[in-house]
């Protein structure tokens, strides 16, 4: 990282942003182009969850090429100035890399959906089998992560 007084490092201080934060985007590699999808998701144990319908782009994309990226990003806001250059943007962000699967195990996606559901409420949920049959579960395991906070 070129600024690193921006760098944040701490294990806590990253999974602290990630548990802040509401959408994750997931970058994919299609060919030569780059494609990025804003996601709900879960975290634990340095492995993020998100769900899908069992086809589409993304589902393809992950069967090609399983690398994978992940940001989050909280706490944004536009700092005005006077002049052009003098503008700033206040924010605190992860960036995460890592593989992806698509989870087959019954339990291993049930246990996803909570994982999932955890991220946003603090009750539990009963997921339907039938939900879970019909449902994709991607699990990104993570390889590095680092956070940024803005000066």
């Amino acid at each position: 990282m070129r600024r690193k007084k921006q760098e944040i490092t701490s294990k806590e201080e990253i999974e602290a942003i990630i548990q802040e934060a509401k959408f994750c985007r997931l970058g994919l590699a299609d060919g030569d182009q780059p494609y990025v999808v804003p996601l709900n998701f879960g975290y634990k144990d340095r492995a993020f969850y998100f769900h899908s319908a069992k086809e589409g782009k993304k589902i393809d994309l992950i069967r090609r090429s399983p690398k994978v990226c992940v940001e989050l990003d909280v706490r944004t806001k536009v700092v005005p100035a006077e002049e052009a250059c003098q503008w700033a943007t206040e924010y605190l962000s992860v960036i995460g890399f890592g593989k992806a699967y698509l989870l087959q195990d019954f339990e291993e996606k049930r246990e996803a959906f909570a994982i999932l559901m955890g991220q946003y409420a603090e009750k539990e949920f009963h997921i339907s089998e039938k939900d879970i049959h019909r449902t994709a579960i991607i699990k990104v395991e993570i390889d590095e992560m680092t956070g940024k906070g803005s000066d």
